[in-house]
């Protein structure tokens, strides 16, 4: 991922200023929640995602770089990682990370060197 990985990819279809609270999200193979808030800050954008019941109502933070594509149709984003990555990145706590420069390293840590 690199040094882009806290923006949105080109050829994802975000468009800045959609509005992506309450759209679902779905990884490689599954679906992993819906965006609680979301961020279009240059150099460090992300979508929080809430997991609901399937990991306990744990809230994740992920890098806008993760963002595949965005299905403004069907209130859809797609991520590219796996359901196993999201339910084993670092935890996320409600105002914890805004500018938490450390949490944010661990998460760009474990994104970044997933398929080591």
């Amino acid at each position: 991922m690199g040094a882009d990985m806290w923006g949105y990819p080109e050829t994802s279809g975000h468009v800045p200023g959609t509005r992506l609270i309450g759209y679902s999200v779905e990884a490689t193979d599954g679906s992993i929640g819906k965006i609680d808030e979301h961020t279009e800050d240059v150099g460090r954008s992300y979508v929080v995602v809430d997991t609901g019941p399937w990991i306990l109502g744990r809230r994740v933070l992920l890098p806008a770089g993760l963002v595949g594509r965005v299905d403004t149709e069907h209130r859809t984003v797609h991520v590219s990682c796996t359901k196993a990555e999201v339910k084993e990145s670092p935890p996320f706590e409600a105002g914890q990370h805004a500018d938490d420069t450390a949490s944010l390293r661990l998460i760009e840590h474990y994104y970044a060197n997933r398929h080591m």
